[in-house]
């Protein structure tokens, strides 16, 4: 889906943000401290990423599409040139480890970039107690 109205000056797109991880707001790198885990605050203009709720979505979506894509590529393998056991485990387990952690990486960064551009933010209840 295309974003609706363009980014303000300085903000990447979405996609821009998720693949090189830069912050939503001004597009400098840094999003992660670690593997897969936010920093506190973009270090250029200090965003504070906290207030964003990601949560754990994309792991479970992601690890099963990582999956269910590298299991079919280890059968086509095995049944072309039937390889011995080592060479599946040495190939398949550290490509799915990259795998699950990049995919994580792009979709949490995704996910973030959306709801700051969106300005997303918790549900609140107006004084007569509709949404």
């Amino acid at each position: 889906m295309p974003d609706d109205k363009p980014a303000a000056k300085g903000q990447p797109p979405v996609w821009r943000a998720a693949l090189f991880a830069t912050c939503p707001e001004c597009g400098a790198p840094g999003l992660f401290e670690g593997a897969a885990r936010f920093r506190e605050r973009c270090p250029s203009c200090g965003l504070e990423y906290s207030r964003y709720n990601v949560g754990d979505g994309p792991a479970a979506f992601l690890t099963l599409i990582v999956g269910a894509l590298l299991i079919v590529l280890a059968l086509l393998l095995d049944a072309a040139v039937r390889p011995p056991i080592w060479v599946h485990v040495i190939l398949w387990v550290p490509l799915t480890i990259v795998a699950v952690i990049y995919g994580l990486r792009v979709g949490k960064a995704a996910l973030l970039a959306s709801e700051h551009q969106r300005q997303a933010a918790e549900g609140k209840l107006s004084d007569d107690g509709k949404p």
